[in-house]
Order: structure tokens, then C-alpha cells, then sequence
């Protein structure tokens, strides 16, 4: 599969190995989202998702989802009641909310997925209170849905984008708010792990024949 606009179905697999290649990346880049998140956070970003997609990976060991939407919403489920501080039920509330919105088909579009994030993303947005700009995941996460529009790789890119522009700016919500100014020169931990997501995500896309 090209960075392109795939003309084939996502499958059940296809969302198991995003999850897969998900979970690695946060495996490797643990140590630098806790030290990110030591600046102005709470010093346990890294290890809660690390937490957090081991047992996803355990359930996916379990279970045999059928479905991606299935895929999904129980790797919400698991990030909700595994990784703690507002991680958690903001990344699960992406992938069950994501799932959700894909239904109960055995496969879906490139259409449908796109849409579906973006109602994943906009359910985070609601849930945290926050818009781009307030220093959050949101920031990584708003533009990568509007540019999986174009492409799998082009979504990975707006991600990596958003997160590298919080550093210049305010928090002003969550845990790195309380910092006020203090929080400006700091690249944002939620922000950056979202931008490691979405860019599993292109590796799987790019990595399916």
C-alpha cells in the first residue's frame, strides 16, 4: 500500500498490526515521553501508556475482535481502566469513539476511517475541553485527521507538525495549566505520543501490500 489513498478495505488485521506497530512505538519512545512530561507534567506519561497498550496487546492475545470497529473500541476499553492520569480516558475515548462511529463491518474504507477519527478526535476535544492551540494532544490530533484526507503519510506529518509547535506555547489545560509561562519552551507529551500513533499508523499503511 502506497502513502496515497489506499483503493482497497481496511481489514480486522490491518487495525491489529496499527495497534501492533502502536505499541512498539511507545515501547522505544517511552523514556523520551516521561522526560518530556517530567517538564510540566506528572513524570509517568511514558510508563502509564506503556502500561496501557501492553494489555492491550494482551487482550488482542485473548479476544478476536470482529471487526475493526470491534479492533478499537477494545483497545479503548483496556487504555481506560489500564493507564492512569487523563491519559487514559482520553485515548480511549479516541479508539471508542473511532470504533464506534466504523459500526460492526468486517472492513471499511479509507473514507470511512477518515471520518471516523475525526469523530474519535472530536470526542477527545469535547471529553478534555481543549481546541488546538491549548497545548494538548489535539494539537497533533486535529490536523492529522483533517490531513488523512490526502494520505496516510500526510497525516503522520501534520501530527509530527502540531507537536513540535506546541513548545512556543501557553498550556492551558490539564496538569502543564497550572505552570502558566512556565509551560512555554516545553514540547507537549500528549501531543507528541499522538504524533507516534498516527505515525504507526502510516508504517502499517505503507507496510500492507
Amino acid at each position: 500500500m502506497t502513502d496515497q489513498k489506499p483503493d482497497r478495505t481496511l481489514d480486522t488485521d490491518f487495525f491489529r498490526r496499527w495497534l501492533t506497530a502502536a505499541t512498539a512505538m511507545v515501547e522505544r519512545e517511552a523514556g523520551r515521553l516521561t522526560e518530556l512530561d517530567s517538564a510540566i507534567g506528572d513524570a509517568d506519561h511514558g510508563s502509564n501508556l506503556q502500561r496501557g497498550f501492553r494489555s492491550v496487546m494482551t487482550e488482542l492475545g485473548k479476544e478476536s475482535p470482529a471487526g475493526p470497529g470491534a479492533v478499537l473500541v477494545m483497545a479503548g476499553r483496556q487504555l481506560i481502566s489500564t493507564v492512569g492520569g487523563a491519559s487514559g480516558p482520553l485515548y480511549g475515548t479516541l479508539l471508542r469513539r473511532t470504533g464506534k462511529a466504523l459500526g460492526d463491518t468486517p472492513e471499511v474504507t479509507y473514507e470511512q476511517f477518515t471520518e471516523a477519527l475525526r469523530a474519535g478526535v472530536a470526542a477527545v476535544a469535547q471529553l478534555g475541553g481543549a481546541k488546538a492551540g491549548d497545548k494538548t494532544m489535539i494539537d497533533a490530533l486535529e490536523p492529522a485527521a483533517e490531513a488523512l484526507g490526502t494520505s496516510f503519510r500526510a497525516a503522520a506529518e501534520a501530527a509530527e507538525k502540531g507537536a513540535l509547535a506546541t513548545v512556543p506555547l501557553q498550556a492551558r489545560k490539564g496538569r502543564a495549566s497550572y505552570l502558566g509561562e512556565r509551560s512555554i519552551g516545553h514540547q507537549d507529551p500528549g501531543a507528541t505520543s499522538s504524533a507516534l500513533l498516527i505515525a504507526a499508523l502510516a508504517d502499517t499503511a505503507e507496510a500492507t501490500p
